[in-house]
């Protein structure tokens, strides 16, 4: 028999119950300002099929990026993903590429949340993914790629950040 809880009782989680880990809309990078200053100014990974975007910002440089304060849906973490047209000529190949790379990065970010949580002075970290295949990737693959990606990328942030603490100090 199923047990259905009255309407006294609150249904609560576990105390060790793991986060959620949906891709909400504050961690998808949409503003203009930002995806053209992360394309001009941001550092570059590559792992092939992938190339990845990214940078670092504090909260002052993203309060400068926008006119009148900074929107509220602005997250710690925020990605954009894009297939060009010239390597992936179909619709169906372009979404289909875009959905395994979008959950491989969903189930793969928790050591960037880690690493924003150890560097408090990092407001923002903006990625944008490129994918440079000319045919479709399995998953399997695409995920194996996306851990090295990210890996890579976190070393290029903590060295990046770690010049920026001794440059300020001096």
């Amino acid at each position: 028999m199923i047990s259905t809880p009255q309407d006294n009782e609150s249904l609560s989680l576990p105390a060790s119950a793991p986060c959620r880990l949906t891709l909400r809309k504050a961690e998808k990078l949409r503003h203009k300002s930002l995806v053209d200053s992360l394309f001009r100014d941001g550092g570059s990974v590559y792992v092939y099929p992938l190339r990845l975007v990214w940078r670092v910002m504090t909260a002052e440089t993203l309060e400068a990026s926008f006119r009148n304060g900074v929107p509220p849906r602005i997250g710690p973490l925020q990605m954009l993903i894009t297939i060009p047209k010239k390597k992936r000529r179909r619709a169906v190949d372009r979404v289909l590429m875009r959905r395994r790379i979008r959950e491989s990065y969903r189930l793969g970010r928790e050591p960037l949340r880690m690493w924003l949580t150890a560097h408090p002075e990092c407001r923002s970290l903006q990625m944008g993914f490129i994918y440079l295949a000319d045919k479709n990737l399995d998953y399997k693959t695409i995920s194996r790629k996306m851990e090295l990606l990210l890996q890579k990328m976190l070393a290029a942030a903590s060295q990046q950040t770690v010049c920026a603490n001794e440059s300020q100090s001096s």
